[in-house]
């Protein structure tokens, strides 16, 4: 935090007018006077972190990032090794670096992750915390190349044993812990992390600004129920505000890239959901997930989202998903340079039904327009649907020069108003946007 300070105000001074090379050097002077404040390091086996496996080490590691913050800041380290903890919480001028071969492994009791008021599916309540939890930590930096591991197979299992022997089981039902959950931050950077087996959702970020993950992998069971990470989303931009992803791949067992806010006939209304703005995902691969990137389910306004230059192997390219009682916003959303090897769907523009809740309110209306995917070329499943919902509003939909090889030429439609296709081939052929079908044909 000092250091970042300290910073800003060298950087004001070297572009203010009459700067000479006396002030530089006096200032080479001032900024390796000041380096300890970034340089100094905590590795956590110098105060008895064991990494075996199979010790605890949550207050071991907690008391590290206790002493770094109570001496102004700097970089916990994770060496190599396997780390078992539970629940962590950073403080401002405290960042992580998990270097080669070094495992933060997840513990599989519930009870090692502290329950406390914590934003979970739109709203705040009661829940267990993340793996790594910040809280007002602006510019943290948390580096690898080392693992976040959820050990998440036993809590699958739960969930899956829990919603066989109880029937309406919903997510929440079931505690489980996130490996990463960051709030109310500006100024974040995560790079080159493995995260592995979360047994929740693997990063989720809400109401931040400036974040940028980059280098990143997400892996999580992926194949048909029970061998499936329920709810093991790579990454939840949750209300929050100027959002990169770069260069990360994702191979998960539900949405690849979800953004969210609130749910529910008053969502529009909740002050602690302001609304997902300038998104930009490019340079990514997507090998398993719901989808490239998902809106919703719990979302209101979502606007400004860029996705370029990415791969799918299987995803859906965009997820729309519209729950009939919330009231939802989404426009702007600009997809280009994508290339489909044996991918999924272009579409999937769907109701959201799931734990429908109307609060005894009439249903509120939804709006999607002004889509647009240019450049999108490789082998795929289909076109996909967009069906939304009676009080759904869908329009301005573009697909630009297009050369696509699908299994089927099947695009499923309800009421869209403005599909437009520009360029577009597929199988050889030219194709014209269809007309507006009834959902149900």
């Amino acid at each position: 935090m000092k250091f970042n300070l300290y910073l800003t105000v060298l950087t004001s001074f070297l572009l203010a007018p009459g700067a000479d090379a006396k002030s530089l050097k006096d200032l080479s002077f001032l900024a390796a006077k000041h380096q300890h404040l970034i340089e100094k390091k905590y590795n956590i086996i110098d105060y008895g972190a064991i990494g075996d496996g199979k010790t605890l080490n949550s207050k071991t590691i907690q008391a590290v990032i206790d002493e770094c913050s109570k001496n102004g800041g700097g970089i916990v380290i994770i060496p190599k090794g396997t780390f078992l903890s539970g629940s962590l919480f950073l403080k401002p001028g405290v960042n992580i670096e998990l270097q080669q071969g070094a495992v933060l492994k997840g513990s599989t009791n519930i009870n090692d992750y502290q329950k406390l008021n914590t934003r979970i599916e739109g709203h705040v309540e009661q829940w267990r915390a993340a793996l790594i939890n910040a809280d007002k930590v602006d510019h943290l930096r948390i580096s690898g190349p080392g693992t976040l591991d959820g050990s998440g197979e036993p809590f699958y299992k739960l969930f899956y044993n829990t919603r066989d022997a109880v029937k309406g089981t919903k997510n929440l039902d079931v505690e489980r812990p996130r490996l990463m959950f960051i709030q109310n931050s500006k100024d974040v950077k995560i790079s080159g992390v493995f995260f592995l087996n979360s047994g929740f959702w693997n990063l989720h970020i809400y109401r931040c600004q400036q974040v940028e993950v980059e280098n990143c992998r997400f892996q999580a069971p992926s194949g048909a129920v029970p061998n499936r990470g329920p709810s093991s989303d790579g990454i939840d931009i949750d209300s929050s505000q100027d959002i990169v992803i770069r260069g990360c791949s994702f191979s998960v067992g539900d949405d690849c890239i979800a953004l969210k806010g609130s749910k529910g006939p008053f969502a529009g209304q909740d002050k602690d959901s302001p609304p997902v703005e300038r998104v930009l995902i490019t340079d990514c691969i997507f090998e398993a997930g719901g989808g490239i990137v998902t809106f919703g389910s719990e979302a209101t306004l979502v606007r400004d989202v860029e996705v370029k230059r990415c791969v799918t192997r299987g995803p859906t390219v965009l997820r729309l998903k519209l729950r009939p009682d919330t009231p939802q916003h989404y426009e702007n959303i600009q997809m280009s340079d994508i290339t489909m090897e044996n991918g999924g769907a272009i579409f999937k523009v769907t109701p959201w039904t799931q734990y429908f809740d109307l609060k005894g309110q009439e249903p509120p209306t939804a709006l999607v327009r002004n889509v647009k995917i240019t450049n999108i070329h490789g082998t795929g499943a289909s076109f996909g649907e967009i069906t939304g919902h009676d009080k759904a509003e869908i329009k301005d939909i573009v697909i630009k020069k297009a050369n696509l090889e699908l299994k089927s030429t099947d695009f499923k439609l309800g009421k869209v108003t403005g599909l437009r296709f520009k360029k577009v081939e597929v199988n050889g052929r030219k194709m014209n946007a269809p007309e507006a079908t009834p959902a149900s044909q």
